[in-house]
């Protein structure tokens, strides 16, 4: 499965490729839950003692310099003169939207107000910010046939979202029928955004996952933020992926993937009968796409519906909490961990807070390791 550029446009045509394996090369250890409930990612963390003043103690001979990397965990060592207690420190990061009762989005809270659990164990929360961070954004836009009468709007609450969102986000535009192609590289420009939807050509299937594994391995390998989300528009349900709705799951899994939005047309008069049937479908499909990873899927019952939603999908990536723990739970036992976080505040008398609804942790190689002296194995976000 490819992502790839077009080559038959009048502009010029971009150099970047995403070649992906086999679904068999991004197998991986299934969780103990079913794979569409999490995502994770590594990410070098240490909890080491940096005390400024050496031990009085002689230092161990040079040649033991090393030997924490097989010390026990729980255990304290000493290094060039100084303690050193090797202990996990699994960072886990969350984008938190909070709403009251009547959906309204809630931007008063501080980190007070908010408790994190894991498997149901309280967390503690090692850094929570609110602020309007810049974002690496993929939109990904179904070109398959009947997508047709629907390009124009599509194309306007595109270009729409980006005009309202951060100006230090970059994003990048794919098209996907049953190919998926990438139609602007990571980009800060409208006009060249606005070119780029342009190429796009209805035709053809649908191929939502694969379009969703290879976007979220090119948003792995080339955004240059760390708070990435995916915006899907499609019109149907996939009838074209070599991959399944597990597989994709998986994978952004693996990848610590992005948020994921979605918008719907699920709409008109080809949704009745047994097209009323494939509908509920898809609305499944993207409704679990998007509460596995914090995001939120939309239905407009018309397309004068898909620029406000549009505008509400940039607001909301723009206004999250930022929230970061290190897991009470060891990452060599393994395993999928549900993710649960409240929010209370005063004046409120119901919030609810939506964010990813687990993960899955890794375990650090042993190059890891080494560049990562202290720390345990397997840290991540």
């Amino acid at each position: 499965m490819r992502l790839r550029n077009k080559t038959s446009h009048s502009g010029p045509v971009l150099s970047v490729a995403i070649v992906l394996g086999t679904l068999s090369a991004m197998a991986m250890q299934p969780p103990a839950q079913p794979a569409s409930s999490a995502q994770t990612v590594l990410q070098p963390s240490l909890t080491i003692d940096r005390d400024p003043v050496p031990s009085p103690d002689p230092d161990p001979p040079a040649e033991h310099a090393d030997a924490p990397s097989n010390t026990p965990l729980g255990t304290i060592t000493k290094e060039n003169g100084r303690y050193t207690l090797r202990e996990h420190a699994y960072e886990v990061s969350l984008n938190v939207s909070v709403f009251d009762s009547s959906g309204r989005s809630i931007q008063t809270l501080d980190k007070d107000a908010f408790r994190v659990y894991e498997d149901g164990v309280p967390q503690t929360i090692t850094s929570f910010r609110h602020q309007d961070l810049p974002v690496s954004l993929g939109l990904l836009i179904d070109s398959s046939g009947s997508m047709y009468d629907k390009r124009a709007a599509v194309n306007q609450a595109s270009l729409d979202l980006v005009k309202l969102s951060n100006p230090q986000d970059e994003a990048f535009l794919v098209d996907f029928s049953d190919r998926t192609f990438v139609d602007q590289d990571f980009t800060s420009d409208i006009d060249k955004l606005q070119q780029g939807l342009s190429y796009v050509k209805t035709s053809g299937a649908t191929a939502i996952y694969d379009a969703l594994v290879a976007s979220a391995d090119y948003l792995t390998q080339n955004a240059k933020h760390p708070k990435q989300v995916l915006l899907i528009v499609t019109d149907g349900e996939d009838d074209a992926s070599s991959a399944t709705l597990d597989d994709a799951v998986r994978r952004i899994q693996d990848l610590d993937g992005p948020v994921i939005y979605c918008i719907g047309l699920l709409f008109g008069e080809d949704r009745k009968g047994e097209g009323r049937s494939e509908a509920r479908h898809a609305q499944r499909v993207l409704q679990a796409l998007a509460e596995e990873t914090g995001g939120q899927a939309y239905f407009p019952q018309s397309l004068k519906e898909v620029d406000p939603i549009a505008r509400e999908v940039a607001n909301d990536i723009r206004t999250q909490y930022s929230i970061t723990y290190h897991s009470t739970k060891a990452p060599e036992l393994g395993g999928y961990r549900q993710v649960h976080v409240e929010a209370k505040g005063k004046g409120f008398s119901r919030l609810t807070a939506r964010t990813r609804t687990g993960y899955l942790p890794h375990i650090a190689s042993a190059a890891d390791e080494q560049g990562a002296r202290g720390a345990a194995p397997g840290t991540a976000r």
